[in-house]
């Protein structure tokens, strides 16, 4: 390994608690921010250098994520390939494994299960496991010969229909093997930020799918359909409702930057175009331009983890950034969608958590609709920061946590009547229930009475005590990895994964070069190139193997020159 890679004291007790498990499935849950990525890592590690395992398979929910576990596998010399599809056959041997998506396991189970026979299987935030029932099934066929299923979640959940495989349950309670709290890493420190929750109160006014029309802030007892609509009135693009609190998130990370200049906000939006719309108030209220990642975009991936390393202020998304995605930088947050679960605001919260570098302790703010339902979330989070020095009772989270199946509260009254849905006005309240004057929203902002919301603008705490962590040197994760063949030395610089993606492409390349020159078909191209090195198809090939097949064609085009 190029450099220590520094333990936090949960991940060692959990990898000990692993490696004397009882069973084949182990389900870890940790807090978003905790370092579940890298507990999973140090694991794998072990387990090849010990060679208890040959291979390894990463899967995870989306496809950015595939990607995100392929870099940072990096850091302990894994070579996970995360472009590697049924499609392409067997694994070439000079990869440790591969990275999939729960979809891709489903569409084709039976591609996987051929290879899983002495492979050490992690499946990433385990209860999207229950999304579909294919997806269920699918791992279910796929893993159930391995000889170690990871399982990893950032929340705790509950059965909905059907329990999830390879999680054992006690009624519908899934049952943690290790669990590591928000206010366990609250209190070791250092290990994730204190977030806080500003509430915006609002008058809204709507006419319902029946005509009915309405006019009511979050103070207002209503019914769960109504309390729906209220909510996506104070979201809707045209109101001055959610200007008003991208203003407020604004300034908050403007304030922010002043010490941090990296620090960056994000909004969860209801859907793409509301995304869109968002970036465009951004754009034209506040004179800042946002990334917009959506599933739609192609480039989303992409624009992700550059956000991630650049320092620009805003990113906008839907669901891609609402779990897993690892951003430290993120110190405030804008909830704006109308996903009303317990489970996904947690994980929308995680992306907040997460401390960057060394830094000083850092807050971090979500800004949220003072919904009595997103109240509730907050202060169940809020609960576990307040008393952090007690370990919470179990019997207070009864019944809280659910699958995001089992209570995704979005409006479902039916297209023919969602298009009878029409907001007519969305206006921010201050704590008085009086209308927050634009000008007060857009001035620089004083800090905060309410003590529930401590350096909402005011000074940093303190600094941590950073003896909760400490270093587990590369020999300690058990040595060397056994590495199936050497990387040529051209471009040793690069890694394993970006360095085989550029000999498939300069190998792409030339094969389009003697299509031209020679004015064969592709196929039979390939299969004289194939042929050459002895292999079947080009996906199946180590990094050698391109090499020499790309010296092959330097050859074969040299000659017809």
């Amino acid at each position: 390994m190029a450099a220590p890679i520094r333990f936090r004291a949960w991940q060692v007790e959990a990898l000990g608690k692993l490696e004397a498990r009882v069973h084949s499935s182990f389900l870890a849950v940790a807090t978003p921010g905790a370092g579940k990525t890298t507990f999973a890592l140090a694991a794998i590690r072990r387990a090849l250098v010990a060679r208890e395992m040959r291979r390894c398979v990463v899967v995870v929910p989306t496809q950015h994520l595939k990607l995100q576990w392929a870099l940072a596998a990096e850091q302990f010399d894994i070579h996970l390939d995360p472009e590697w599809t049924a499609a392409d056959g067997a694994l070439p041997s000079d990869v440790h494994g591969v990275a999939v998506t729960y979809q891709q396991v489903a569409s084709n189970p039976e591609a996987i299960r051929r290879f899983v026979s002495q492979t050490f299987v992690v499946l990433d935030e385990i209860h999207h496991a229950a999304d579909a029932r294919s997806w269920g099934d699918g791992i279910r066929i796929a893993f159930d010969q391995a000889p170690l299923r990871l399982c990893l979640s950032g929340t705790p959940f509950r059965s909905d229909q059907s329990a999830i495989p390879f999680v054992r349950y006690v009624g519908e309670e899934a049952q943690a093997d290790y669990e590591y709290g928000y206010g366990e890493a609250l209190i070791d420190r250092k290990v994730v930020r204190p977030v806080f929750f500003p509430r915006i109160n609002g008058r809204m006014e709507w006419n319902a799918p029946d005509g009915s029309s309405y006019s009511a802030s979050f103070d207002d007892q209503l019914g769960r359909g109504l309390s729906g609509q209220r909510l996506r009135t104070a979201l809707d693009l045209e109101g001055e409702w959610l200007p008003a609190v991208l203003s407020k998130a604004h300034h908050q990370v403007m304030h922010l930057r002043k010490a941090d200049p990296t620090s960056a906000a994000m909004v969860i939006a209801m859907d793409q175009d509301h995304a869109r719309g968002i970036a465009k108030i951004l754009h034209e209220r506040l004179g800042v331009r946002a990334t917009v990642a959506t599933s739609d975009d192609p480039d989303a991936s992409k624009k992700i983890a550059e956000f991630r390393e650049d320092s620009s202020p805003w990113i906008v998304a839907v669901r891609m950034v609402s779990e897993g995605v690892d951003i430290p930088r993120l110190r405030v947050g804008v909830y704006a969608t109308n996903t009303i679960t317990d489970l996904f605001f947690r994980q929308a919260v995680g992306r907040l958590v997460r401390v960057s570098g060394n830094a000083r302790a850092q807050r971090a703010y979500m800004f949220i609709p003072d919904d009595p339902r997103l109240r509730n979330f907050a202060f169940g989070i809020a609960e576990q920061r307040r008393h952090s020095l007690r370990k919470p009772d179990a019997k207070e989270d009864d019944g809280e946590f659910r699958n995001e199946e089992e209570e995704d509260e979005r409006e479902s009254e039916g297209e023919d009547q969602l298009s009878l849905f029409s907001a007519i006005a969305a206006v921010p309240l201050d704590e008085k229930g009086q209308p927050l004057a634009l000008r007060d929203v857009y001035e620089e902002p004083t800090p905060a009475a309410d003590d529930e919301i401590p350096g909402l603008v005011g000074d940093e705490p303190p600094p941590p005590d950073p003896a909760s962590a400490f270093e587990l040197t590369s020999p300690e994760l058990g040595g060397d990895l056994p590495t199936p063949e050497p990387m040529p030395d051209a471009t040793a610089e690069m890694s394993p994964r970006s360095r085989k993606r550029k000999l498939r492409e300069l190998n792409s390349a030339r094969v389009r070069s003697l299509v031209h020159r020679t004015r064969l078909t592709h196929a039979k191209v390939n299969a004289e190139l194939n042929g050459a090195v002895k292999i079947r198809r080009v996906t199946e090939a180590t990094a050698n193997q391109l090499e020499k097949r790309l010296e092959a064609a330097d050859r074969w085009l040299k000659r017809i020159r």
